[in-house]
Formats: structure tokens, C-alpha cells, sequence
């Protein structure tokens, strides 16, 4: 049985994180270039295709660790102040809502013009409605904000763990690198 540490991130708790990190980075980044290809380019089909794959795929991880963590013992108290705490903890939640509504639009956007989603030839997940333009339309628009919103929290979720490293020398980002807790302010 795979348990968490009261000293450190247990090894699952690590992997989800730095896993879904570059998976949704590289989605980011990927749905940006894609924005960017036209007709003739030879990435115009295949691109979307491991987007749309690599999505859903980083959906189920995201989904798996929400309900990892839920059943884990809280590792630390982020901060002696509550707002930082606070903030901390919206700021997670936050991420997994984004990320579920993410995986939503991008589903909608696909689906709501009738095709469903192959998931790198493994299975396909299927379209659940006729086709609506719109809501295709629509779909697309979210899943551009709801990414630069997402974006924009992990920047700032990368730039607290600098601070924590960097300014209050406290070892949250060394926790999450797989190093032992061994001082506590």
C-alpha cells in the first residue's frame, strides 16, 4: 500500500504532481502552436489529434490525483497565516476546476461537431450530441480563456513556490522535489 509520509511527499504524490505539470504545460503550449498551423502545414491534422489524446488522457490524472490527495493526511500547514493558507488551498482547488473545465470545452469543441475523441487509437471517447455549431463556437472561446486563466495560476503557483524556496526558506518546494522535511520553522 502506497502511504504518504509525515516528513515528505510520498513518491505517487510527487509523480501525479510533476507529471500533470508538464502535461498541462505541454498542452498549453501545444494548443497555442496549433492556433498558428494552416491547411498545408503537416501538423494541421496530427497536432490536434495528440492534443485532443494527451488531454483527456491528463483529465484522468488530474481526476486520480484530486481523489489521492482527498484521501491522504494533510502533509504541512502551508503558512501561520491564515490567508496564506487560504489562498494556498483555493488556489489547488482552483486548479483542478480549471483543468475539469478545460477538458470539458476542449471535449465540446470536438464532440459538438459530431466526432468523438480517439485516444491514441486505445479507445474513443464518444460525441453525446448531434452536431451544434455554437456550441462548438462557444467551446472553443472558453477553452482559449479558461487556458490563459490556468496559465495564469500556474505562474503564480510557480512563483509562490520560488518565494517559499527562495524567501522564507522553508522546504515546501523541497518537499516536492522528494527531499525529507528535516527543518521546520
Amino acid at each position: 500500500m502506497i502511504e504518504l509520509s509525515t516528513r515528505k511527499y510520498g513518491y505517487l504524490s510527487i509523480g501525479l504532481h510533476w507529471l500533470t505539470a508538464f502535461a498541462l504545460l505541454g498542452l498549453y503550449f501545444s494548443g497555442d502552436y496549433m492556433v498558428g498551423l494552416d491547411y498545408y502545414d503537416s501538423w494541421y491534422n496530427r497536432a490536434p489529434e495528440l492534443h485532443k489524446a494527451i488531454g483527456i488522457v491528463t483529465g484522468v490524472f488530474m481526476l486520480f490525483r484530486f481523489i489521492w490527495n482527498k484521501t491522504q493526511t494533510n502533509l504541512l500547514v502551508i503558512s501561520r497565516h491564515e490567508l496564506v493558507s487560504f489562498l494556498a488551498y483555493l488556489a489547488h482547488h482552483l486548479f483542478y476546476l480549471l483543468v475539469l473545465l478545460l477538458v470539458l470545452t476542449g471535449y465540446l469543441i470536438t464532440t459538438a461537431k459530431g466526432q468523438g475523441i480517439d485516444v491514441f487509437g486505445l479507445f474513443t471517447v464518444p460525441a453525446l450530441m448531434a452536431e451544434n455549431t455554437e456550441l462548438a463556437e462557444l467551446s472553443g472561446k472558453l477553452h482559449e480563456l479558461l487556458s490563459l486563466a490556468f496559465m495564469l495560476l500556474f505562474m503564480f503557483h510557480t512563483l509562490a513556490a520560488l518565494y517559499h524556496h527562495f524567501i522564507l526558506k522553508d522546504n515546501s518546494l523541497k518537499l516536492m522535489l522528494g527531499q525529507k522535511n528535516i527543518s521546520q520553522k
